[in-house]
């Protein structure tokens, strides 16, 4: 099945509902019940900011720092993106790899929140055992349209769960975000990924696929 752009407003609608306003004691909630008890709220708010759905970059970029990034594992996420390259690149080449990701990343948000709309999310109950510091969330977004197959990686760690992947329709972020850095690190090394990650993310913001 093609990811329209559909789809891709509705995985980023839910994935933005899974990750805003978490409370403290999100670190002994279990996973699924977080998601499903977040998510829903969060969804009517997102629905009723209309400056949120025109794409105001300058919102979006506040309300991802101030409320998703502390529930991400972003560096894991950018290094698992970058592949082996990661262990040869400098601090300094790291936190600019992280800056240009999350600018993207921000920019894919900016476009795909206006295909926000009458979206709601069933989560299904995860399957973990006493003690699994790593669970794979299932959800479904429901909407007009076909139903879109979202699925989330959290790690639990000493301040909480953290998400690290997520997939859309059988496609991992993180890995398709990998084979296309591997193609320019191969032929521009990571300052020619770092320069083409600013040069996308600074382009207008549209409707991501």
């Amino acid at each position: 099945m093609k990811i329209t752009r559909r789809m891709w407003g509705m995985a980023a609608g839910a994935m933005l509902a899974l990750n805003l306003g978490l409370p403290a004691q999100a670190a002994e909630e279990a996973p699924d019940a977080l998601v499903k008890r977040v998510s829903s709220d969060v969804l009517e708010t997102i629905k009723k900011d209309a400056s949120l759905r025109s794409g105001d970059s300058s919102k979006i970029n506040a309300l991802v720092n101030e409320k998703v990034m502390p529930y991400v594992d972003f560096r894991r996420m950018t290094s698992a993106a970058v592949g082996p390259a990661w262990r040869q690149a400098t601090p300094e080449q790291r936190q600019k790899l992280q800056d240009e990701f999350k600018a993207l990343l921000i920019r894919t948000y900016a476009g795909a929140l206006s295909q926000v709309g009458d979206q709601t999310i069933t989560v299904r109950p995860v399957r973990m055992a006493a003690g699994d510091t790593d669970v794979l969330v299932r959800t479904q977004v429901n909407g007009r349209g076909d139903p879109v197959q979202l699925d989330f990686r959290l790690e639990k760690q000493a301040t909480g769960w953290k998400l690290y992947n997520f997939n859309v329709l059988g496609v991992w972020l993180v890995e398709t975000y990998r084979n296309q850095f591997a193609q320019e690190i191969n032929a521009n090394g990571i300052d020619g990924l770092i320069k083409t990650l600013a040069s996308r993310s600074s382009m207008p913001a549209t409707a991501t696929k």
